[in-house]
């Protein structure tokens, strides 16, 4: 299909920036990040587009997303990599970091969904690729807000994937394990596995269903599970 436009949201660290690195030479990419700094960074290093985005905010969201199509008209995919780390009991958080992961986690989802599915439907194709988590699947002690949240997002892709109603627009999902990342080092090395995949090896995944194209074997709602080194 030539080049296409890949939006990769979260994209200025870990999993996102794997991501990134991998479409650019390629594709037309912008990332989003919720730092300026980091997003000036980025888009320097890979020579690509970017736009400072806190998905918490509706407004933000819907103007990143319009930057994107009023420069190259359309949008492929979407990758959606952006999360906040909430790990502890539950009675050890705060009530502002408890807010602050769902604003991020759940709302945040929920408006990246909502502007890219309608930039899709427009357009009549493209892919939506929702970054889970293994916590989703292999209850953890020590997370229960976290799971929860990315249990969220996993609920969605479900049920958007059953409402599309089509091929040509794809929502799916894939939920690598623990990986070397910087929200991993937020989580501390006890959560990191003995086996373990590299952001490089799970970005490829991410990445083949970004490409798939319109007429590719019906995979909407696939989950892709266990992006962890294991199998």
């Amino acid at each position: 299909m030539g080049a296409r436009t890949f939006v990769v949201v979260g994209g200025t660290s870990g999993l996102g920036l794997a991501v990134a690195r991998l479409l650019v030479n390629e594709h037309q990419v912008a990332v989003f990040g919720n730092v300026a700094a980091e997003v000036a960074a980025v888009t320097d290093q890979l020579g690509c587009a970017g736009a400072v985005c806190d998905v918490s905010s509706p407004e933000q969201v819907h103007d990143a997303f319009a930057e994107v199509v009023g420069r190259h008209g359309t949008i492929d995919g979407v990758a959606a990599c952006a999360s906040m780390w909430a790990g502890g009991d539950l009675a050890d958080l705060s009530v502002e970091h408890i807010r602050r992961a769902v604003d991020t986690n759940v709302l945040g989802t929920t408006y990246v969904f909502r502007e890219a599915l309608e930039h899709l439907h427009r357009q009549g194709h493209g892919n939506l690729v929702y970054i889970g988590a293994m916590a989703v699947t292999s209850p953890r002690p020590g997370i229960p807000v976290y799971r929860a949240t990315k249990s969220y997002g996993s609920s969605l892709v479900e049920s958007l994937a059953e409402a599309q109603h089509s091929n040509q627009v794809k929502v799916m999902q894939l939920h690598p394990g623990p990986m070397p990342t910087r929200l991993q080092e937020r989580v501390g090395a006890e959560f990191l596995d003995e086996v373990y995949a590299m952001p490089d090896q799970v970005a490829a995944e991410v990445v083949r269903l970004l490409l798939l194209a319109p007429d590719d074997l019906y995979v909407s709602g696939e989950r892709v599970l266990r992006a962890d080194g294991r199998w």
